[in-house]
């Protein structure tokens, strides 16, 4: 089954863009992403002090308008795959990270994940608010016992609540093709919580590379693969989760298989 989040942009619209009008329509687009998002989060970091769903749902607010920048000032847009493979109730998303942008969907995909993140970014001003009132894994790279506690209170607490756990299983943005390894944190959690996996291919870096200011007008594809099941060894899950997220993002990225 494919959701289809917007419709495509109308084709030859790549063509018809220079490079210069890229170069300036991707900086009108960045001026308003980050001023959008500037004013969404000073005017409503009030927010915090509300339950989280409500909470949750000006996120998802805010990313649906994300959509119509994307779309009408880029004219990126994007559909979803699979959408079938993810089960009801908790699961870990393990999800290749290729850009910014995924991080800008995860509320609309997923309603109210409990997202795996680097402890630091907690500690940026406002932004840090609401990433502790979201209620999140926080991960700190230092490997302290105290932290890895609070790691696996805060998964077993999300797991309770029946709400799914996102984690970005390569700890960073990786470009399309380039390989890097797979944390073990993912497999921790795996083994912790004993539920399945739904590992994520996407192609997102195609269109909004890392690091770089101009974006690329098209369709992104994120899909949803066949979860990988509770109870395996953990050199089995981390080979699985493996080979399954990068043979797809490769395949969305039109990168043929190695031999």
């Amino acid at each position: 089954m494919t959701q289809e989040i917007e419709k495509t942009a109308p084709s030859g619209a790549q063509e018809k863009i220079g490079g210069a009008g890229l170069w300036l329509r991707s900086l009108l687009f960045t001026v308003l992403y980050w001023g959008w998002t500037f004013l969404f989060s000073v005017l409503g970091v009030w927010l915090v002090l509300l339950p989280r769903r409500y909470l949750m749902a000006a996120l998802r607010g805010w990313e649906y308008s994300l959509n119509w920048l994307e779309r009408n000032v880029m004219g990126i847009t994007f559909e979803v795959k699979g959408m079938e493979n993810l089960p009801e109730g908790p699961c870990i998303i393990a999800a290749k990270h290729e850009s910014a942008w995924e991080t800008c969907k995860l509320h609309q995909l997923f309603g109210d994940p409990c997202i795996v993140l680097k402890k630091e970014l907690t500690r940026v001003p406002v932004w840090g608010w609401y990433a502790k009132a979201t209620d999140l894994i926080p991960i700190d790279r230092s490997g302290h016992a105290k932290t890895l506690g609070e790691m696996q209170r805060a998964a077993e607490k999300a797991k309770a609540e029946g709400r799914k756990i996102i984690i970005f299983p390569q700890g960073t943005r990786v470009l399309p093709g380039v390989r890097k390894p797979y944390k073990i944190g993912v497999v921790a959690l795996y083994q912790q919580l004993q539920i399945p996996i739904v590992p994520v291919a996407l192609n997102s870096g195609l269109f909004w590379p890392k690091g770089r200011l101009i974006k690329k007008p098209g369709k992104i594809t994120i899909e949803m693969l066949p979860p990988i099941p509770a109870g395996l060894s953990r050199g089995d899950v981390l080979r699985r989760l493996t080979n399954a997220v990068e043979t797809a993002s490769d395949r969305l990225a039109g990168i043929a298989p190695s031999n």
